[in-house]
């Protein structure tokens, strides 16, 4: 069975194949007018230099760690670590790197092209944007295939290591590369991002009443390359590193089931089945001319509901030849049905087809205040059907997967759900991919001056990518929570390997007390985020305001705004800024280890798990739907733009910003970067920890 790997290799090269003909798809199209070129080479070669600066600072950050991995693993003669830890470290950020940096080219280079062909037709623009999206969907889950296929080929056939115990504990180590990259890509993106942001609205649009991408905004080439920064590279990494960390822990959930091989191949051929099916899928996202903003969600549904259709057709054969067990296979369709639930739900929540948002919308007659409460309030009710979909895949992946009469069974089960969860990664991508390009497609129809007809088509694609955009974190927050259950498992295994059975009942007070700096965790890493972007959007309401007072003839479009000054400090504020919160994510479990001991790191473990998830979809989904109840105003509801309601909606996004943007979608990084930051360094936890010594 273990000969089948070789599977991982053609999934990549289909993925490949697929993502190079849409690149290809999106550069036949025309960029429009000279204008529209001079404005996207200008967002293109921001993004570009932010992108090097912020590669070239975490290079740094990586070295370090590369040589206290080296150390670790070589001082000890591979007792502490594994040898090939250090280096899989290096590669995993790279490939994770490299997915949103490719993803982040092909966004640059489509916006133009998507705004010039929705003055053609709605359907062209959205096939471009999508077809962008595609570009980034699919080179995710290709080098996912390929990081995967070569390092398991390598420790198996290069290294000669036939135990599936030890090959699987080894490359569940593996992840915390792209865990690592993927943090400094999501958070250093999102701050860069919702600075420019918030600093464009509150002073162009409240302030100074002016439209949304108005070319007399200093900061609007700095909003549209956060676009590009955060939403796409960020993104990128962020979902790089779900798809491969889900594989991962699933191939040390396997060995320890006793499945072996065969149970460690069955997620690769899930995942390449699953690449197979969303290229079937992304034919089928079109759409007619004016759409509504359902029909559109039904165009992008379709796509993505026949993908998971299909695989779940495919998954029952593929299951049988490998593990031999229906349980496993319903275990893998918990995990198809609960994304896509969540998928639903999360729609439910934040698109203005809905009563939500549009009540949500409704509450800005009163002010900004209500908007922001019944936001929030909105946030906190959307947490209740994602965790109870999570819970319930949970226990039925468990119990289907055997876990009733062995224990580790179930537990392969519960990882196995969230391969089939993303298994169909590419098209889900895709679509959350093609709302930046949207969004920027917007703002360059605003800039170039195009009709209003055309900005009309670009708002509809770019209010339609909040919600994909918002379903594509609530799919990631839901695998992240079975990642992450998965990885907790892990840890204990290795753990009780070395040091035979823990105790962690909750009356044990260092797993209570790990439980509680879990939770903690948690808001201190938000609250950093969140402080993060506030500081950077208070130096671009600073710039906009003088802008606006020095410059004569700005706002009667005589005099050209200073653009690379606010793009300047979006990318000084962000790198600076991003550091902090990083590195939290890896200090906090390894000094709680070395305090407490292998107990306390599973209880910090659990604790940002669980409150992880809930602030994650709190947060993602209260974002989109105060982006989104802007949006519906801006339609012609409530007064239309500049009205009082219009205004008051704008304070809501701004506070939505960070909330889905930066803050949200990093937490489901922090939580599996967590647990493999203490796989990787339980080595040194067990060998010194002050309670130890007690």
């Amino acid at each position: 069975m273990e000969n089948m790997f070789w599977v991982g290799f053609v999934g990549c090269i289909l993925a490949g194949i697929f993502a190079y003909t849409q690149k290809k798809k999106v550069m036949s199209y025309s960029e429009g007018t000279e204008k529209m070129q001079k404005i996207a080479a200008s967002i293109r070669a921001g993004a570009n230099a932010y992108l090097r600066q912020q590669y070239t600072t975490v290079a740094k950050v990586f070295v370090v760690v590369f040589i206290i991995l080296l150390i670790m693993a070589f001082a000890t003669g591979g007792q502490m670590l594994s040898k090939f830890t250090p280096f899989a470290f290096l590669t995993g950020g790279t490939w994770s790197m490299l997915a949103g940096f490719i993803g982040m080219k092909i966004a640059t280079n489509a916006n133009a092209r998507t705004a010039q062909a929705a003055s053609e037709s709605l359907n062209k623009g959205l096939r471009v944007a999508f077809s962008s999206g595609s570009v980034m969907g699919f080179t995710v889950v290709g080098l996912g295939m390929l990081d995967v296929s070569i390092w398991f080929h390598l420790l198996r056939y290069g290294f000669g290591i036939s135990d599936p115990n030890q090959l699987g504990n080894i490359m569940v180590m593996n992840g915390m590369g792209a865990s690592f990259m993927a943090l400094f890509a999501r958070v250093g993106g999102g701050i860069y991002t919702k600075a420019a942001d918030v600093g464009a609205d509150l002073v162009g649009k409240v302030e100074a009443g002016i439209p949304e991408d108005d070319p007399r905004n200093p900061a609007t080439i700095a909003d549209n390359v956060g676009d590009n920064v955060g939403d796409v590279a960020g993104m990128g990494a962020d979902l790089y590193e779900s798809y491969v960390g889900s594989i991962l822990a699933t191939f040390a959930l396997a060995a320890a089931a006793g499945y072996g091989f065969k149970g460690m191949v069955l997620p690769v051929l899930l995942a390449v089945c699953g690449i197979v099916c969303s290229i079937v899928g992304s034919f089928f996202v079109k759409t007619k001319e004016d759409a509504t903003q359902k029909s559109l969600l039904t165009s992008l549904r379709t796509g993505t509901y026949l993908a998971a259709v299909l695989s779940a057709i495919a998954a029952a054969p593929l299951t049988y030849f490998t593990v031999g067990t229906l349980g496993v296979y319903i275990a893998i369709l918990c995990g198809l049905v609960g994304g896509t639930a969540i998928g639903y739900f999360t729609e439910y929540y934040t698109s203005d087809t809905y009563k939500p948002t549009q009540k949500l919308a409704a509450s800005s007659e009163t002010g900004s205040a209500t908007v922001i409460i019944g936001g929030l309030s909105l946030g906190m009710k959307s947490t209740m059907a994602s965790i109870l979909i999570v819970a319930a895949g949970v226990i039925i992946s468990f119990y289907a997967a055997g876990g009733a009469s062995d224990f580790n069974q179930g537990l392969y089960g519960i990882g196995i759900a969230a391969v089939g969860m993303l298994s169909t990664l590419g098209i889900t991508l895709a679509t959350d991919a093609y709302g930046p390009v949207a969004d920027n497609a917007g703002g360059i129809a605003e800039m170039a001056g195009l009709p209003e007809e055309v900005r009309d088509r670009t708002d509809a694609l770019d209010s339609l990518g909040n919600t994909t955009a918002a379903t594509g974190k609530g799919f990631a927050i839901g695998s992240a929570s079975l990642t992450a259950l998965a990885l907790l498992v892990s840890y204990v295994n290795i753990v009780d390997a070395k040091i035979g059975n823990m105790d962690l009942s909750l009356t044990n007070p260092t797993v209570l007390v790990g439980l509680f700096i879990g939770a903690m965790l948690t808001f201190v890493f938000s609250a950093f985020t969140m402080s993060a972007v506030q500081v950077a959007a208070e130096s671009i309401v600073v710039e906009v305001r003088r802008q606006f007072k020095e410059i004569a003839g700005i706002m009667e479009g005589k005099a050209d705004p200073d653009y690379a000054s606010c793009v300047g400090l979006c990318t000084k504020g962000a790198l600076h800024e991003m550091v902090a919160p990083a590195l939290l994510a890896i200090i906090v479990p390894i000094a709680t280890g070395l305090i407490l001991g292998a107990e306390g790191v599973v209880g910090l473990l659990g604790g940002v798990s669980v409150t992880g998830f809930a602030m994650a979809v709190f947060m993602s989904n209260a974002g989109g739907a105060w982006d989104n109840a802007k949006k519906y105003i801006e339609s012609g509801h409530h007064g239309g733009k500049g009205s009082p309601c219009h205004k008051a909606a704008v304070v809501g996004d701004t506070v939505g910003d960070p909330f889905k943007d930066t803050s949200g979608p990093s937490l489901n990084i922090l939580i599996k970067l967590c647990s493999t930051v203490s796989i990787v360094f339980s080595g040194l936890v067990l060998t010194f920890n002050l309670m130890g010594l007690l």
